[in-house]
């Protein structure tokens, strides 16, 4: 079947975030063929995602308007309220299987429990805080350089899509399900052209270019990682394996720039 890029496009936005562009099996077929859709809703759903720190640009007054303290909550609430919290769950799960004894079989068992353990309470925490963290760490940056910080936004969003695209061109999945869903469409042939959509991502902090290659390289990192770990503990890629490596590189990327930025 003949891929339209259109409808790939608009497919992953579907998915991957609450935008409401339309659900149907045409695009969702469309999305699964082409991993390169993945980072390239990064764009659009990073610029939304980053519409808190651009109002200090434009809005008079709104760089003094809210503390630090309180921005970081509210971009955690826009964040999900754009994204959804699907991820989160592969999150939870993720936590839970990671403090698990036995073998993959096991820690697959328990990536299909509801129940949320200590493990999944623990990386859920560390993700939200962490989110917020790298929030106050935005609003300081928005305060002096808003475009930088709407850069990085940008950035990191594109980063983590293109390492869960890069776990749908290598990976391979243990079980039937999502991850199987998207993987078995996909192949190594298909991760330059994720690499190619991701990589104006490194432009964002034009005339500075620090701020997005550090961002680009921490989902390049995050995804080797979150790789290795899928195939050593889980036996291949799931779909809550895609959707933690997405949350992690997203955060990770956010610190990375704004030290990146700092720095340069």
């Amino acid at each position: 079947m003949a891929v339209r890029p259109l409808a790939a496009v608009v497919g992953a936005l579907g998915f991957l975030s609450r935008i409401p562009v339309g659900h149907g099996e045409q695009r969702w077929e469309a999305f699964r063929r082409t991993p390169a859709a993945i980072p390239a809703v990064g764009y659009p759903i990073g610029a939304l995602l980053a519409l808190p720190f651009a109002a200090v640009a434009v809005v008079p007054g709104s760089a003094a308007a809210l503390p630090t303290e309180t921005v970081a909550p509210l971009f955690v609430g826009w964040a999900y309220a754009v994204t959804g919290i699907t991820h989160l769950d592969g999150v939870a799960d993720l936590g839970d299987a990671a403090v698990v004894h036995g073998d993959a079989e096991r820690r697959r068992e328990v990536l299909k429990d509801s129940a949320v353990g200590v493990g999944g309470a623990l990386a859920l925490a560390l993700v939200v805080l962490g989110l917020a963290a790298a929030a106050a760490l935005l609003a300081a940056l928005a305060r002096t350089a808003p475009a930088a910080a709407v850069g990085i936004v940008v950035a990191a969003e594109v980063g983590g899509k293109a390492a869960t695209a890069a776990l749908v061109c290598l990976g391979d999945a243990a079980h039937e399900g999502l991850g199987s869903a998207l993987t078995a469409e996909s192949g190594p042939r298909s991760l330059p052209g994720v690499g190619v959509v991701a990589a104006p991502a490194a432009l964002v902090g034009w005339p500075a270019l620090a701020p997005g290659l550090a961002v680009l390289l921490t989902a390049t990192v995050v995804a080797a990682a979150a790789l290795w770990w899928a195939r050593t503990r889980l036996g291949g890629v799931s779909g809550d394996v895609l959707g933690a490596t997405s949350e992690t590189a997203r955060v990770a990327g956010l610190h990375v720039g704004v030290i990146a930025w700092t720095l340069s």
